[in-house]
């Protein structure tokens, strides 16, 4: 037996090591640091979206594509100088990421409430937490503890975000690269019942697929012209029904194949485990909601740096 312990402590310690940054994260790390975190980024995010109801996907989705790159750190936030190059001008994000000022609202009344403590990555993640439910969409309490990054990557960011005219079995694999599951990808697609998308990132869907509802692309085509250059700005709802309201809408739409991006109706062809996710989806606004908190949590759990990795920035745009 003491050989075969030897034998088997290795790998313990390695699994060990493995998920103790996620470990790290807790709902309550801020508790006595910084008890008015909550209250604070909600007064700012509500706000905001009262003003404008875009703002709250604009938010979920900054949280998404900061993630995607190097993990849960921020990077995505950091603007361009003389002599840093950030995400915000990867092609992904190139004028058409939003609500950076909105966090700049939130960072400054966090340091009032509380100097130097709380990082622009838990910012993000509690702020897109705020967005879904000031929409209508599920509560749930998110893990802190990440720290912000002192780089970025705009090689990453054009690489590793999910474009909008990706095959099903790419999409799987991006996701599948940040560890997310296939249901996790399938719910957290489910974040585009809110916000609109721009004319280029749907073009290629209405003209050329054949799994498409062809009213949905004549009414789509009349305010995206064919020609490359015409209209790429014109503006769409990802969900035609309740663009401002978070449900399960979006899932409804696939099954009337009124998705309005590419990778959207990808999701949904008749058949298959996919498919049958979604329609579990179209018919439970709970399951929907009870998978896509996990799929946020689990989303929120890559690669965040902790302890004493990176640092707190005293602003989301620059490193200190």
């Amino acid at each position: 037996m003491a050989s075969s312990s030897k034998v088997f402590a290795p790998l313990a310690l390695f699994l060990l090591l493995l998920g103790s940054t996620a470990a790290e994260l807790s709902t309550s790390f801020y508790s006595s640091s910084c008890p008015r975190l909550s209250s604070t980024v909600k007064s700012v995010v509500r706000s905001a979206i009262s003003k404008e109801k875009r703002l709250g996907a604009s938010i979920l989705r900054l949280f998404f594509h900061d993630c995607f790159v190097l993990g849960c750190d921020a990077s995505v936030l950091l603007d361009d100088t003389p002599t840093f190059q950030g995400e915000k001008t990867a092609k992904p994000n190139n004028n058409s990421l939003r609500g950076f000022e909105v966090i700049d609202q939130i960072k400054n009344a966090v340091e009032k409430a509380c100097p130097g403590v709380v990082s622009c990555a838990d910012i993000l993640a509690v702020a897109s937490r705020d967005s879904v439910v000031i929409l209508g969409g599920p509560y749930w309490d998110v893990k802190l503890g990440r720290r912000d990054s002192r780089k970025a990557s705009f090689s990453k960011a054009n690489k590793d975000i999910p474009p909008p005219t990706l095959s099903l079995s790419k999409l799987i694999s991006k996701f599948s690269a940040k560890g997310l599951s296939t249901k996790d990808m399938v719910a957290l697609s489910g974040a585009h019942t809110i916000g609109q998308a721009r004319c280029t990132s749907f073009r290629g869907h209405i003209y050329n697929d054949t799994n498409i509802d062809v009213s949905f692309a004549k009414t789509r085509r009349s305010n995206c012209p064919r020609t490359t250059g015409s209209g790429d700005n014109n503006l769409a709802p990802l969900d035609l029904r309740t663009p401002t309201h978070f449900d399960n809408s979006y899932y409804n739409n696939l099954i009337n194949f009124q998705g309005l991006l590419h990778t959207d109706q990808q999701l949904y062809n008749i058949s298959g485990f996919i498919s049958s996710v979604v329609k579990a989806y179209s018919g439970s606004t709970h399951t929907f909601f009870s998978d896509f908190v996990s799929g946020m949590i689990n989303m929120g759990d890559i690669r965040p740096l902790t302890g004493s990795e990176g640092e707190i920035r005293r602003s989301c745009r620059k490193i200190n």
